[in-house]
This record gives C-alpha cells, sequence and structure tokens, in this order.
C-alpha cells in the first residue's frame, strides 16, 4: 500500500472544504482555523482591540498594518524553542514589557501543540504578515513552525497531539478536532508552492511532500475495519498499533461521525487517487450514508435552574434535517455518549449536564460531504 502511494504527487493535490461540528452547524475555513469571528473595521484594528481568531480573518491589505505587525511579534514571543505553540491564548492582546520578559523566558517549555488549530493558524499568520511586511524575523517564525511539523510526525505518518514531550493520550495519532488534517493541509498548501508560502525553500517543500505522502498511509491504515468492511476512524488511533484508542474519561474508542469528516475531505483533494484512496472515499461516504440519523432534532432548552440557563435535549422533528452521532460504538453502530465518569451512554439525556451542554456530541457535517462534496469528487474523477 506504502508503494502505491508514493506515487501519488502531494505537490498535485487540492485543498477543500471545512469541518463543522456539533450543534448549530459552523463553516470552518481550513488553514485559517478562525472560528465564525467577524472581519473588523479598520479603526478598531488600529485601537488594538481585535482577538486573535478575528486577525485570522482579516484582509490581505491588513497584514502590512501595525496592528498586524505588533501582533506577529507577539506570535515570535509566544513561539518555543522547539517551534510550536501554545493552545488556548489570545496572542493578539497588548503585552506589558513585564509579560514580554516572562515569555522570553518561557520558551524551553514542551508544550507546542497542533490540538485546537496551535501551530498551524499562527504559521498561516506570519506567512501573510511576512508577504505584506517583508520582514525576515516573520518568515524565520514561520520556518521555524515548519521544521516543528515535520519533526513531530512519527515514522508511520501520524502525529501526535503535543511534541516533543507528550504523555498520556497526547502521544496518541490525533485526528480530534481535525488536527493531523490541519497539518496536512498546510504541508500540501507548501508543498504546492501556494502563492502565500511560496518563500519556503526547496528543501523545505519536498520534505513537507514527503510528510504528506506518509500522513496520507497513516491514514489509509487507520480506517477502521468492521466485519471486513473500511468504515471511518476514531478520534485518535494509538500511535504505535494505529488501533483506535481513547483519550478524554468522554472519548471512547469509537467511530467518529465528526473528525472523519475532515479527514474524507483531504483524501478527495488529492488530484490523481489512487486505488487505495479511491477504496478509502467511497467507505466512509457509505458508512456516512448507514449512520444517519433522521427524525429528531437537538435543541437548546431553556432552564434558569440549570447552571448556564438551558440544556440540549433531542426531540423528534419528522422535518429535521439528518444528523450524525460524534461517537458510534464499532460493532453495533450505535451513537455513544460518555460523561466524566467515563460510563458509556446510550443517549445523551443519560450524561450530566456539565458534559451534555459542554461538548458536541451530535453534527451535520457529513450533509454537506455526502450532498456536495461527494457528487463533486466523484465528477471530477470522471473528466
Amino acid at each position: 500500500m506504502a508503494e502505491s502511494l508514493m506515487q501519488t504527487s502531494f505537490f498535485n493535490q487540492q485543498s477543500d472544504g471545512g469541518l463543522r461540528i456539533g450543534g448549530p452547524a459552523v463553516l470552518a475555513t481550513l488553514l485559517l482555523f478562525a472560528f465564525a469571528a467577524p472581519t473588523l473595521s479598520a479603526d478598531r484594528s488600529e485601537a488594538g482591540t481585535l482577538t486573535w481568531n478575528e486577525c485570522l480573518r482579516q484582509p490581505a491589505e491588513w497584514h502590512s498594518s501595525a496592528e498586524a505587525l505588533r501582533v506577529a511579534d507577539n506570535l515570535l514571543l509566544y513561539q518555543r524553542d522547539s517551534g510550536g505553540w501554545p493552545k488556548n491564548i489570545d496572542m493578539a492582546r497588548s503585552l506589558s514589557q513585564e509579560q514580554k520578559e516572562k515569555l522570553r523566558a518561557a520558551t524551553n517549555q514542551t508544550d507546542g501543540t497542533i490540538d485546537n488549530g496551535a501551530t498551524c493558524s499562527q504559521m498561516t499568520f506570519l506567512a501573510r504578515v511576512f508577504n505584506a511586511s517583508k520582514q525576515e524575523r516573520f518568515k524565520e517564525g514561520f520556518l521555524r513552525g515548519l521544521d516543528f511539523l515535520l519533526a513531530a510526525q512519527y515514522a508511520n505518518g501520524g502525529w501526535p497531539q503535543l511534541y516533543p514531550k507528550p504523555k498520556g493520550y497526547q502521544a496518541h495519532i490525533t485526528f480530534n478536532d481535525n488536527a493531523m488534517v490541519n497539518v496536512l493541509n498546510l504541508l500540501r498548501a507548501v508543498a504546492r508552492r501556494e502563492p502565500v508560502y511560496s518563500f519556503v525553500d526547496v528543501g523545505r517543500r519536498q520534505r513537507s511532500e514527503r510528510a504528506g505522502e506518509k500522513g496520507i498511509d497513516c491514514i489509509l491504515q487507520c480506517q477502521i475495519v468492521v466485519d471486513g468492511k473500511r468504515t471511518v476512524w476514531c478520534a485518535q488511533h494509538d500511535e504505535k498499533t494505529l488501533a483506535p484508542t481513547s483519550a478524554r474519561t468522554y472519548e471512547k474508542v469509537s467511530l467518529s461521525g465528526s473528525e472523519s469528516v475532515g479527514i474524507v475531505r483531504f483524501l478527495m483533494g488529492i488530484e490523481k487517487p489512487d486505488a487505495p484512496v479511491k477504496e478509502a472515499i467511497e467507505s466512509a461516504v457509505k458508512w456516512f450514508e448507514a449512520g444517519k440519523l433522521t427524525g429528531i432534532k437537538q435543541v437548546e432548552k431553556s432552564d434558569p435552574s440549570l447552571p448556564k440557563g438551558y440544556d440540549k435535549v433531542i426531540v423528534a422533528d419528522p422535518n429535521a434535517i439528518p444528523l450524525w452521532a460524534r461517537f458510534y460504538e464499532i460493532g453495533t453502530g450505535r451513537p455513544i455518549f460518555c460523561g466524566r465518569d467515563g460510563v458509556i451512554k446510550y443517549s445523551l439525556a443519560e450524561i450530566e449536564h456539565e458534559r451534555r451542554v459542554g461538548y458536541g456530541w451530535y453534527t451535520d457535517a457529513p450533509a454537506r460531504l455526502l450532498e456536495e462534496d461527494y457528487p463533486r469528487w466523484r465528477m471530477r474523477l470522471l473528466n
């Protein structure tokens, strides 16, 4: 299988689409990682009130502004010696001199990660600012990030959630929240020498291409086989055996109706897919068709007595759009839900309120994959 995959040029692959996870559909544009943040006015930009996610949605001309350069310099302060970045930080906030000194003293921390869009989003931003400003420090920051991604890849083609010292489930090959797919889409763009990344040297482009090919091979090997049939993927796979595995107590071994969408879209972006890639896509599409949940919808029900003032409930609705569970039990194909106690349940109502409203248990993302992306992919193969 690996030999046939090596024949597919990563330079000629096409990136596509985004992933909508849980609750109301939120279309996330790949490589931007901007979670539905609005593009704001130039006045607000100059006032320094943009959040990090909002910075990722600004127009091209904004990236040469003083505000963009200030944020890019912030990113360099947050970058670790490994080349990666930590997650869940608003890196656009103004920093005092004392805060800057603390960040300079913390560069040896080993919390560089690809989780929650981290590292890939910072790299994308630095590339844009470098192209707009031509200031070398931003190019160097991007290249250090690229070296981090290339170094973090396992020999089998997968990526851990955290590098260089992952612990526990952080060491697993991580598809959760599109982590590995985000990396592969960025490497694809670099390998294809897309304009924003045209400054990357030939050696790193070639390494990005090879890493992408290994990543495809890993994806195909991780696809879960049930009763002799290929299905989809778990949110994470063991870094050694490639078997589906668990992460946090409420993230069990399962078939993912959410993360698998991004994986299939990535595979559909291969310009000249070979037989194993086509089989992986077709098998996953069949699984999505079979896993469709109809006649129900998830609603937020107001309840002032609850901590957040509402609850998530599933109600019958014959006119509802199709839904998919985030997790399906391997073997039975039943949707599964789990609270912090680690006990699998078979309905959302059975888990505690905090996890019920604090996690995305359903998604409608596969609908667009089936209705738009798959037919377009099939048509492209015929032309």
